[in-house]
């Protein structure tokens, strides 16, 4: 478990559509990523909350299966470009829209998965309180070797009746 003074971060859960045995693989290649923290002492602001995201040491992932690891780096981009301004909120409806055409964007996928991705993914996207999409910062933001993924969705969700705030991260190899 690691902490910031703010965030302790207490889980993560990988959604992994490989798992569920598409015919010849068709599919498999993506993955939804789900980083849980608990708000603690957090400001009261979502902005804070941000912030306090972007700062914590499980942010500095790139998603290539290397993991968090201390580096200036986060998903496709540099962190220092990445700010609470980066983020634009959207509505639950909005957020589920846009995970679920990811998820069929190639076609039909398995029930189970599906029934997954609702617990996992969908069902907190709506109950949040609010729910914050990275809104791509612009292409001289990009790490030296950030565009290794086709598609990439960050969704963050502040959920105060929980005190969570969840990092989602769908995106494929």
């Amino acid at each position: 478990m690691e902490t910031t003074a703010e965030l302790v971060h207490l889980e993560r859960t990988l959604v992994d559509f490989g798992d569920f045995g598409f015919e010849g693989n068709r599919h498999a290649f993506r993955w939804v990523d789900i980083k849980r923290f608990g708000l603690g002492g957090t400001g009261t602001h979502d902005r804070d909350v941000l912030a306090a995201l972007i700062a914590h040491p499980q942010f500095r992932d790139t998603y290539d299966g290397a993991g968090a690891r201390d580096w200036p780096r986060h998903g496709q981009w540099w962190v220092e470009r990445i700010t609470p301004d980066s983020y634009a909120p959207v509505p639950a409806q909005a957020a589920v829209d846009l995970l679920e055409t990811w998820t069929l964007q190639h076609g039909p996928v398995p029930p189970a998965l599906l029934a997954r991705l609702e617990r996992e993914v969908h069902a907190p996207a709506r109950r949040a309180h609010a729910r914050y999409l990275l809104v791509h910062p612009p292409e001289d933001a990009r790490h030296d070797y950030g565009p290794v993924h086709t598609d990439f969705h960050e969704l963050v969700l502040v959920d105060r009746a929980t005190d969570t705030v969840t990092l989602l991260v769908a995106a494929d190899d």
